[in-house]
């Protein structure tokens, strides 16, 4: 994929977003979706994504980001498109920040 092709998703989940396995689920959707990029909780309780690859997968993300795993419970998803820079190899979970 040419870095005019993709785009970037950072988008922050909260409500009961962690203690789910919302991390997980997320690289597991990512990694289904050829998406590159990492997930982390923040120390507020929130989930914090950001992901880059082709614009249609990035919203097929951003759908299940809205309801998350079975155990989560989404109340706000605040999200905006960036402009893809291609620095990511793979999809991971980093450090909590």
């Amino acid at each position: 994929m040419t870095d005019e092709m993709i785009s970037r998703l950072h988008a922050t989940v909260s409500g009961r977003v962690q203690g789910v396995s919302f991390r997980y689920f997320v690289l597991e959707q990512a990694e289904k979706l050829e998406l590159l990029g990492w997930v982390r909780n923040r120390w507020n309780g929130s989930v914090e994504v950001t992901a880059e690859g082709s614009r249609y997968n990035l919203e097929l993300l951003l759908i299940t980001l809205r309801d998350g795993p079975p155990m989560a419970s989404v109340t706000d998803l605040d999200f905006e498109w960036l402009p893809g820079t291609g620095e990511f190899v793979g999809f991971q979970v980093v450090k909590t920040v």
